[in-house]
């Protein structure tokens, strides 16, 4: 049994890392937020010690790590503006990290993990669920196998309706949040870069607060994207039924469904990082330097 702790533990994605720590047979023994209406804890680890100070919270870490029961990992749920700040919090506390994405903003940052894992040997790895999707391995495999040296057409939409509060927290700040193509946009670049090789071209076409759309040329794909915040943007027919979420990947013409799963897959991520089979910084470089170029192409 692994000792974790935990940051961002009110936020939105915590309760899916609680969730994967249980069911991996594991424990959580200190958790952080800034935030102190956490009954989420209640669910999964009421035992485990809270706190609303990083600086406490740290100290706890420390006192851990000196204990007969370290911390073994950190995971980071925290906004993405703090996400280097707190991987390097687990490095200290002698804790390996599990990162959701992304990992971090920019490359620079990138650079100093990558850094600070050789200087400590602890390792960051980061959440990229939808590498783990039966859907898309499946999807993967068949481009992988095809010996045609056609070049396919992509088309990718992903709406995810937000209201007001949105503008007013830190994901409505692009310093904080990276924007929406980091914010709602970086697990479908990451899983575009995997299946269809690295960026040949990058054309933006559409980048606001609520919505960013472009051309992608890819290894072996052209693909146009787009993504939105703006409920006015799903189609009517997601409307009527009163959802909130359309997603969309066309290949070739071929709908690609992979929105069933989605709930389960921070287990299997959890899984493959205690196996060692974690995606480590080098393997999340490429979605993040894709972002961080629209994010430098803002369109008002």
């Amino acid at each position: 049994m692994k000792n974790f702790a935990i940051t961002g533990v009110g936020g939105y994605i915590a309760p899916r890392h609680l969730k994967a720590i249980k069911e991996t047979g594991n424990r959580l023994v200190a958790a952080l937020d800034i935030n102190d209406s956490v009954g989420v804890l209640d669910s999964y680890f009421p035992d485990a010690a809270f706190f609303t100070s990083a600086e406490k919270f740290e100290q706890y870490l420390q006192q851990l790590k000196i204990s007969e029961t370290p911390v073994d990992y950190l995971a980071v749920c925290s906004p993405n503006h703090v996400h280097e700040e707190h991987v390097l919090m687990g490095f200290r506390a002698g804790a390996d990290v599990i990162c959701e994405k992304p990992v971090v903003l920019t490359p620079g940052s990138l650079d100093r993990l990558s850094k600070a894992e050789k200087e400590t040997g602890k390792k960051v790895s980061t959440i990229m669920q939808l590498r783990l999707h039966p859907a898309v391995k499946a999807l993967k495999e068949q481009i992988s196998q095809s010996y045609s040296v056609q070049r396919y057409a992509v088309e990718v939409k992903y709406i995810t309706a937000r209201g007001q509060w949105y503008h007013n927290s830190w994901k409505g700040d692009i310093a904080k949040s990276g924007g929406i193509a980091t914010n709602i946009g970086i697990h479908l670049f990451d899983m575009l870069l995997w299946i269809f090789g690295t960026v040949k071209e990058n054309k933006i076409t559409l980048h606001t607060s609520e919505r960013a759309a472009g051309h992608l040329v890819l290894e072996k794909a052209d693909v146009s994207w787009e993504l939105s915040i703006d409920k006015n943007d799903l189609p009517e027919s997601v409307q009527l039924e009163q959802k909130r979420i359309f997603r969309s990947l066309q290949i070739n013409g071929e709908e690609i469904d992979f929105s069933e799963g989605l709930m389960t897959l921070h287990t299997a991520s959890y899984e493959a990082v205690l196996s060692g089979k974690g995606f480590c910084l080098e393997t999340t470089g490429p979605s993040v330097q894709l972002v961080t170029d629209i994010r430098n192409t803002f369109i008002q």
